[in-house]
């Protein structure tokens, strides 16, 4: 056998490091060319890194949580048969270490019987007070148990006569015992939760934590909030899912909003369009690139729509389900991840009356979806009429975007959304 080194390769253009997220394997293991061996995070992409050659692993390089350069040598493998040269080359470079000589093992006596340990005194019966019967302790050991909310009657005492002692309430609080109701009636059987879990922020959920950090440090937030009357626009999506074809996708709210949103982005273009502080420059594009957050089992990707100003509804449906999917089970591509202009998040029906969307750096603009309601309305002769209502939480780069320029773009996605046979006009 010899040894195999192998280096970190380019994970992607550009990209001179990545995070170790999860090796796949274990020192001793076999492994296979081709296999995936170990998991790294580039910006928003995990990207997997299969192995080279067939061998049996003798050294993993970094931990999870790692950032590592390019061209790292992260694995070492004993391969089956000779190295490739480069390889080979690199070991042959390593003076092998002289090996220290076994000492030579000594003939060791036979143990002798080891004499009978001492058993330990019995622990004192705990014995609980009687009913009715006030239960004896020290006065600090009532203070603590009154600071506790400790019932001391129901505490058993391993004391003389029963008597309470500090460890005899230590060990009933451990035990989950009763406590005292804060009305004075009968206790809990909970005992308090004082466990702490740490967990170092690795992979995507460390970039998350910078990106937010960094978009609520440099962008100076304006939120902007409105109602939405979806009531006709539920009744047009009800009537399109149940006349669908079999090859047509499945319209939920957000095709919609993506759709009133291109129209209504060229009378607002500075809220399509990516801001570069330090630069002074603001880029506003003409074409639409909709980032769509996605909540999957590793934290908040964001996949985007490209060119969402040249689909209909079905079209977007069909490309936000493809882009869904393939973030939730970690094969989206870097370009699918990157790009967005603006950014549409949703938390659907747990979606809340209201919510502070943080902006998805370097663009200006964050459209945020609440949960529907059917809620009491003054239709337009002054009647009370249920409507389907919902309200669209949007923040917006203060630098870039005045607050009278957010309103009228939301107020003209709110015409496209209430008038919804506008929208295919």
């Amino acid at each position: 056998m010899s040894e195999y080194r192998y280096k970190l390769p380019d994970v992607g253009e550009g990209v001179v490091e990545a995070e170790i997220v999860e090796w796949r394997i274990k020192v001793g293991d076999r492994v296979e060319e081709d296999q995936p061996v170990l998991d790294v995070m580039t910006d928003k992409a995990t990207v997997e890194v299969p192995c080279a050659v067939n061998g049996i692993v003798t050294k993993l390089v970094g931990e999870p949580g790692d950032v590592i350069p390019v061209g790292t040598e992260i694995l070492f493998i004993d391969v089956d048969g000779d190295a490739p040269a480069e390889t080979e080359e690199k070991a042959e470079e390593k003076a092998p270490e002289p090996k220290a000589e076994a000492p030579k093992e000594e003939k060791k006596p036979e143990p002798k019987a080891e004499a009978p340990k001492p058993v330990a005194p019995a622990r004192p019966v705990a014995v609980a007070a009687s009913s009715g019967q006030r239960p004896m302790a020290s006065p600090a050991v009532r203070q603590r148990a009154m600071e506790l909310d400790v019932d001391l009657a129901a505490v058993p005492g391993t004391g003389p006569a029963g008597r309470i002692t500090h460890n005899d309430l230590d060990d009933f609080i451990a035990a989950g015992g009763r406590l005292i109701s804060k009305s004075g009636g009968g206790g809990s059987s909970r005992a308090p939760r004082t466990g702490v879990e740490e967990k170092k922020v690795i992979g995507l959920r460390r970039k998350i934590a910078e990106n937010m950090q960094k978009a609520m440090r440099d962008i100076p937030h304006i939120a902007y909030v409105e109602e939405i009357d979806v009531t006709a626009l539920e009744d047009l999506r009800q009537h399109l899912n149940a006349t669908k074809r079999d090859d047509q996708p499945k319209l939920t709210f957000i095709p919609f909003l993506v759709a009133a949103l291109t129209r209504a982005l060229p009378g607002t273009p500075q809220a399509n369009a990516h801001y570069d502080g330090e630069a002074g420059v603001l880029k506003q594009y003409e074409g639409v690139h909709m980032g769509i957050a996605a909540a999957t089992p590793n934290g908040l990707m964001v996949p985007v729509i490209r060119h969402a100003e040249a689909m209909d509804v079905w079209e977007i449906a069909a490309e936000l389900g493809r882009l869904a999917k393939a973030a939730r089970d970690g094969k989206a591509s870097r370009d699918e991840l990157s790009g967005s202009t603006i950014t549409i998040t949703s938390l659907g029906a747990i979606g809340g009356l209201v919510t502070t969307p943080v902006i998805n750096a370097p663009e200006t603009a964050i459209i945020g979806v609440n949960k529907m309601q059917e809620l009491p309305r003054f239709d337009a002769a002054g009647r009370v009429v249920p409507k389907k209502v919902m309200n669209l939480s949007s923040s917006f780069d203060h630098r870039i975007v005045d607050g009278y320029d957010a309103a009228v773009l939301i107020q003209a996605v709110k015409g496209y959304l209430e008038n919804p046979a506008t929208l295919f006009m």
